[in-house]
């Protein structure tokens, strides 16, 4: 199932279920190495790159079980801190077992991680979080090594980055003495990771904040989690309405994470709401979308800043907008491949540097695409559901490694969309 085939140019209407988080489940998962009993975790998506984290612990002694969404996760015998290097090259998130790994036995090898085309992800903040817990860390030949007895310490990061806050977080919370972390990422996904180490015994205040304090402790301890709603794969949807137009309900969307998204699409002329429940209790998002977006200005940046893994399905909603946008990147330098493939559909945008000019038109058209990474596919699945005609992507392969069933999820919206072998 490499291709995917589309016939758009309709309204989509119908509601959806939010898959678990991509970027919130696989730090959670290389936490599980921090104790020595049986995490239970729920509402966990059935996606290539977890498949590929469950992979990596199952090479260092752990055993795992998948009942549908349910994952159970026995660390109780590692019995290797070295990740093969096939595993590494798949996953770019595989460098968070080194934290893990590294917190429980005091060593950790790897290799430099892949999985990635979007531009320069360096690991150099990982390693300096890890020397700063005073551990020696030794680069040869594309391998990583990392070893010594931790203690807490102080970490500053020059550049708030998501991994390397969740690396020094799980190195750091069985290391005696306080760390505390300066710069550190604000993603809900570092809240999730902290709700979660807090509620296996780990002592940690901050989060969401740029200073985080852990203080070590000498134990963690199993316990069950419910994985949060993906907020990446809930703005996909919601920017494929608002590109080709029509109503939907998106359950389990999870919206206090979603402030500049709903935002950005508000301005495009998208109406989204958030559904309220119990006690007040929000449910998720519901969104109407009718005539062509509205052109609007935007760059990307760490949260609470719009996300830089939404930038590709906003090229596709600004291609169609009534006037000319401008979107800046200031996350990866390669983000922007995904034009050239609008384009093919008719797009016009002009790339320079870090920041795309869309002059909006009309409507696209069917095409012959390819997606060169996973948020570029998942652009081009909203394009083509807004085009005349049909259109075919190819190399969707790097879609499954973030969506579940992308397919199923549009259907559910009415949508005329189908793998194609």
């Amino acid at each position: 199932m490499s291709e995917i085939r589309i016939c758009g140019y309709r309204p989509l209407s119908g509601e959806i279920n939010v898959q678990g988080s991509k970027n919130g489940v696989l730090p959670m998962l290389a936490a599980s190495l921090l104790q020595c009993g049986t995490m239970r975790f729920t509402n966990v998506p059935i996606i290539q790159d977890v498949a590929c984290m469950v992979g990596i612990l199952e090479s260092v002694g752990c055993r795992c079980r998948f009942q549908g969404s349910r994952l159970s996760i026995d660390a109780s015998r590692v019995i290797k801190t070295a990740i093969p290097q096939e595993d590494v090259k798949k996953m770019r998130s595989s460098i968070l077992v080194m934290g893990a790994l590294l917190g429980r036995t005091g060593e950790a090898a790897a290799w430099y991680p892949g999985g990635c085309s979007i531009g320069s992800r360096p690991v150099d903040l990982h390693l300096l979080a890890f020397s700063r817990l005073g551990a020696g860390v030794e680069e040869e030949e594309g391998r990583i090594r990392a070893r010594g007895r931790l203690r807490g310490g102080e970490i500053v990061f020059p550049f708030p980055s998501v991994g390397a806050t969740e690396n020094a977080l799980l190195a750091a919370v069985l290391a005696p003495g306080e760390t505390v972390i300066f710069g550190a990422a604000r993603e809900p996904e570092i809240i999730t990771l902290c709700q979660l180490l807090r509620q296996m015994g780990a002592v940690i205040a901050g989060e969401g904040t740029e200073r985080i304090q852990i203080k070590g402790v000498s134990r963690l301890y199993e316990t069950e989690y419910a994985v949060p709603g993906d907020r990446i794969a809930a703005g996909t949807y919601l920017a494929a309405v608002t590109a080709a137009g029509g109503q939907a309900v998106l359950w389990g969307a999870p919206w206090e994470s979603m402030g500049a998204v709903t935002e950005t699409l508000c301005r495009c002329g998208a109406c989204i709401e958030p559904l309220p429940g119990e006690g007040g209790r929000i449910l998720g998002a519901r969104i109407l979308m009718e005539g062509r977006p509205r052109p609007v200005r935007l760059q990307t940046g760490p949260y609470p800043e719009f996300p830089t893994d939404l930038q590709s399905p906003m090229l596709a909603v600004l291609s169609l907008a009534e006037g000319e946008s401008r979107l800046r990147e200031n996350v990866f330098e390669a983000r922007f491949k995904t034009a050239a493939e609008l384009k093919k559909m008719g797009a016009d945008i002009t790339v320079s540097g870090n920041q795309a000019v869309i002059q909006g038109k009309e409507g696209l058209s069917g095409a012959r695409v390819r997606a060169w990474d996973l948020r570029g596919g998942a652009a081009l699945v909203a394009a083509a559901l807004a085009a005349r005609g049909e259109t075919v992507i190819e190399d969707c392969i790097h879609i499954e490694r973030g969506y579940e069933d992308i397919c199923r999820d549009v259907q559910c919206l009415h949508g005329d969309i189908r793998w194609s072998a």
